[in-house]
């Protein structure tokens, strides 16, 4: 078929154009402008036509939406009109089933790789935007919509892998029986995952495969080793489909649910497969296998592989181990959050409380405790397993009926935050302007509407999840006599009980808690608090069974009390405040940085009891306000050095505990360090520049500001980020001497006063160092003087800095000083960036700084996320680059934020869309994952010496279901960031 054909009206006469039921809201009057310079622009026939279907009912304000909300979507429209007359004068079902037959003749008639990556890339555009129209315009119901996009998934899956299979004949290396399907009798099976097994895929999701092949059951010739041959079809089959080209992408392929995707191939072998899930199959792969359809390949081996692995998915009986397993993987799912209400903006409709997860998650073991007995069970579909379940009597109708609204709405919710940049994301805006938008996209009046709706729907779920096993007694210990944990691992009562509580090592617990009771402990050396201790711990014992994994929380919490010194207040705070219990194991078993600090400094924890913690991030303005009242009444410079400390240390703590609990993104706790960072930077400037002034006064029209670099100007800080600061000063040339009673000269002056600040920051009291400066970014680096005037620091700009340091200054903001300096400063550093620069030069040293870097550094690590080949520093480094070759022409490319700069460039057409959404992808793992490192590791990260529960919280934080398929991620993501840096550079 030529995908470019008519397409035909419905059976009723009815065309797509006329059954919208449904619109965006459209609020704004530029919409319409856009729109109609948009038909301007068209040949005349072209848009009379499109002009006629928008005078339809809804038509013209969900064109007008698409251009208002969507640039993905607008894209597609301006790319192709006559593919959108197409569209909106066909039968969508029809043309869907034609769009994907005909492009299935077309790669079955294609002569190279090249051109099935065009027929499979064009008819994705089609389909994407057909579906989105019926989506949009309420056409479809949104299980149809998902039916759809999984349709698509499955045929390009398929019609990739037999054009491999086929060239593979063609070699003479396949001797298929048929060949028209080669597949047939192949022996390798892809199974299809997650929501594509389901039939349920969101609209731009990636699509997850998992590779088998049968070695003793192929089409192979005989001198052929099956395992090279068929991970190289699987490689190339990932390659026709997710490689991007002009024509853009098919789907992006993620292959990590293999068995222990770090250390194996692509395509495993069918006996490797089924001794790995037998041996060491994990809960969350059976959850995931129910979901398993074999969707490509050899069909009749991929059946007779998924009733072979059937039994490690489908136990036979409800033993305690398997209920057990149940109840680990909600406590893996559950990470604590809080009592406060769920927020709307920066809300994650997929992971969040009350998401999409929940609703699967609640069907998923439910069916895992009883598909084995009750097969009716085992069905793929999330609502058809809410359905089997209420008729089968294990859930209400009632929670079926909720559940299955609150499904539907969220996945609409989640199309639509994805039809946006056709990025595969699942939050809302973080701001509230941003979120009425999308209200107006997702057809809403105002934001208040939307949020409405959404509250109800996510607060229906959270309702229905929490109640899932509630009050399950499946060992018997709920009614147990009173427990006496003096007793020991003597007593067998109290190992029972622990054993029913989840703890694996019963006899070692109940020793360490006979431990704390009688032992000598610095902290319960007051028998005021031994006492409430002792009273505390049947509770302790509870919430310590919920941590991931209660036996080393327990180890965690005993290290933790032998460090603590004084805690009568902090037993007294666990002990009326229960649920931070299973908080405080998290921060215990992760990040024995965080614990550390806890235990020198227990009044750190009332952060955690204070009810605005787990509300949203306070913003600078908040952290000044607390800030300055936390130094208000310092009576002496050494205690208002020691508040700043703690105010500091303080900040760091809570920050980094909302990171492990999951509560906030990494975007969000980059911004908090930095608003720290810079509320504390303003103060001491603010103090040393009085106190300075006291001793030495001040020179006529002196101003003095600081320029944050690096992390703190990107506003892209970590929990342990040193800061990079220069000071620039300014004065009256004819009026040098300050009018002190210790009178200094000029540049001597603004030096000594540089040199009392770094002071203020790095001098060790009490409570520690507040930061690490570094100043090595100032003009002439360690050559050059502490401070420069703004004179000299323009001079060196223009004419002496190398690339190296305008690429740094891409990062500078003023974080401290007067407004009328800053404007000054600020105009400055535009001036120096937008300048026009010769693009090869540029390019070549980049090129240069990387090497040079990767030498001193080393690149091989892939845990190092900032220096390895295709790591943050590639990333960083290609946003620089981007802003020094185009700043002269595209000055509104500029900006301090690494991810903002893609944002723009891509908006800007200096970077292509495909390779802005990698880059965007990486920075945000990068980002997610090293908050984690930096708030638990001290020195490099070495995955065999790493804790269970980091691995497991890195494993969330990278949304990644364990930590090999993290690991795999990682590689996969450098390897792709790194194609990306070359070409670019290559280009020029």
């Amino acid at each position: 078929m030529n995908l470019s054909a008519p397409g035909n009206a419905d059976k009723n006469g009815e065309r797509l154009a006329a059954r919208f039921a449904e619109a965006p809201h459209i609020a704004a009057s530029a919409t319409d402008e856009r729109l109609a310079n948009w038909l301007a622009e068209l040949e005349p026939a072209q848009s009379a036509s499109i002009e006629a279907q928008l005078a339809r009912p809804f038509a013209k304000d969900i064109l007008a939406g698409i251009a208002e909300f969507s640039p993905y979507l607008f894209d597609l429209v301006r790319a192709d009109p006559a593919r959108l007359i197409r569209l909106l004068q066909c039968d969508p079902d029809a043309h869907l089933a034609a769009l994907i037959e005909g492009a299935r003749s077309a790669v079955f008639a294609a002569a190279d790789e090249a051109e099935v990556m065009r027929v499979l890339r064009r008819m994705k555009a089609e389909t994407a935007l057909l579906i989105a129209l019926c989506d949009i315009g309420g056409i479809w119901p949104v299980m149809r919509v998902t039916a759809a996009l999984t349709d698509v998934a499955v045929s390009s899956v398929q019609a990739a892998l037999q054009f491999m299979l086929r060239q593979e004949a063609a070699r003479g290396k396949l001797s298929p029986s048929n060949p028209e399907a080669p597949e047939e009798g192949c022996g390798l099976i892809v199974l299809a995952m997650g929501k594509m097994g389901a039939g349920e895929l969101n609209y731009s999701s990636d699509i997850d495969l998992i590779v088998f092949f049968d070695p003793e059951a192929t089409t192979l010739a005989p001198d052929i080793e099956p395992q090279p041959f068929f991970v190289r079809v699987t490689q190339g089959m990932a390659r026709i489909l997710q490689q991007r080209t002009y024509d853009g992408y098919v789907f992006r392929v993620d292959l990590r649910l293999r068995p222990d995707p770090s250390s194996t191939q692509v395509a495993i072998s069918r006996d490797a497969a089924l001794n790995y899930y037998e041996r060491e199959g994990r809960t969350w792969e059976r959850a995931a296998m129910i979901k398993a359809r074999a969707c490509a390949g050899d069909s009749r081996a991929g059946e007779a592989l998924l009733a072979e692995i059937a039994p490690f998915v489908w136990r036979k009986h409800l033993d305690f181990a398997a209920l057990a397993d149940v109840h680990d993987m909600k406590r893996q799912m559950q990470t604590y959050r809080g009592q406060s209400e769920i927020a709307v903006e920066g809300h994650n409709v997929k992971v969040g409380r009350g998401g999409i997860r929940e609703i699967e998650f609640f069907a998923q073991t439910q069916q895992l405790i009883a598909g084995g007995r009750h097969p009716e069970l085992r069905v793929r579909p999330t609502l058809a397993a809410l359905d089997v379940l209420a008729s089968s009597n294990w859930i209400t109708r009632e929670a079926r009926d909720e559940l299955t609204t609150a499904y539907e709405f969220l996945r609409r919710v989640e199309h639509r935050l994805q039809m946006i940049a056709d990025e595969q994301t699942h939050a809302l805006p973080e701001d509230k302007e941003a979120v009425e938008r999308f209200a107006w996209f997702f057809g809403y009046e105002n934001r208040a509407a939307f949020a409405r709706d959404l509250l109800r729907q996510l607060e229906i779920v959270q309702g229905h999840y929490e109640k899932l096993f509630e009050g399950d007694d499946s060992n018997g210990t709920a009614n147990l006599p009173a427990i006496d944990y003096r007793a020991g691992p003597e007593d067998p009562r109290l190992l029972q009980h622990l054993t029913g509580l989840g703890f694996k090592k019963p006899a070692a617990v109940a020793q360490t808690v006979r431990d704390w009771i009688t032992g000598d402990y610095r902290v319960f050396r007051n028998e005021q608090t031994r006492s409430a201790f002792v009273e505390f711990v049947p509770a302790l014992i509870d919430g310590l069974a919920h941590a991931e994994e209660p036996d080393r929380a327990v180890a965690a919490f005993d290290h933790f009390l032998q460090a603590l010194q004084r805690g009568g207040r902090l037993i007294t705070l666990l002990s009326q405040n229960r649920d931070l219990v299973a908080l405080v194991a998290l921060v215990l078993g992760a990040a024995p940085r965080l614990g550390e600090m806890l235990a020198r400094q227990p009044q750190l924890m009332d952060g955690l009891i204070d009810p605005r913690f787990f509300g949203a991030m306070p913003d600078k303005q908040e952290l000044s306000a607390r800030l300055a009242a936390t130094v208000r009444d310092a009576d002496s410079y050494e205690e208002f050095l020691d508040r700043l400390r703690l105010f500091g240390q303080e900040s760091l703590f809570l920050i980094g505990t909302r990171i492990l609990s999951g509560t906030v993104s990494a975007q969000q706790a980059s911004t908090a360090f930095a608003d720290v960072a810079e509320g504390i930077v303003y103060t001491v400037h603010g103090l040393v520049a009085d106190r300075f002034a006291a001793q030495h006064g001040r020179i006529k029209g002196q101003e003095t500001a600081i320029i944050a670099m690096g992390r703190l100007g990107g506003r892209e800080m970590t929990a342990s980020s040193d800061l990079d600061l220069i000071l620039l000063y300014d004065f009256d040339s004819e009026n040098p001497d300050s009018d002190g009673p210790k009178s200094l000269q000029g540049a001597h002056y603004f030096a000594r006063f540089t040199q009392r600040l770094i002071s203020a920051f790095t001098t060790r009291t009490n409570y520690g160092v507040l930061y690490e400066i570094d100043m090595r970014l100032r003009p002439s680096g360690r050559a050059g003087p502490v401070a420069s005037s703004i004179a000299s620091f323009a001079d060196y700009q223009a004419s002496e800095a190398w690339t190296w340091e305008h690429m740094a200054l891409t990062r500078a903001r003023v974080v401290s000083g007067s407004p009328e300096f800053r404007e000054r400063i600020e105009r400055v550093i535009r001036e120096v960036l937008a300048r026009r620069r010769d693009v090869a030069i540029i390019a070549s040293d980049v090129a240069d700084m990387r090497r040079a870097i990767a030498q001193e550094k080393g690149e091989t690590d892939y845990w190092d996320l900032k220096y390895a080949a295709g790591g943050m520093v590639d990333i960083d480094f290609i946003a620089q680059y981007l802003q020094l070759v185009h700043a002269h022409a595209k000055p509104e490319i500029l900006d301090v934020s690494t991810m903002q700069v893609l944002d723009n460039a891509a908006k800007l057409g200096v970077l292509a869309q495909s390779e802005a959404e990698i880059l965007r992808a990486a920075a945000r793992l990068y980002h997610d994952l090293t908050q984690i490192l930096r708030l638990c590791v001290s020195d490099r990260f070495k995955p065999e010496t790493a804790g269970v529960d980091l691995q497991r919280v890195m494993a969330r934080a990278g949304d990644a279901p364990d930590f090999s398929s993290l690991e795999a991620r990682v590689k996969e993501t450098q390897g792709e960031v790194r194609r990306v840096f070359t070409a670019l550079l290559e280009r020029q």
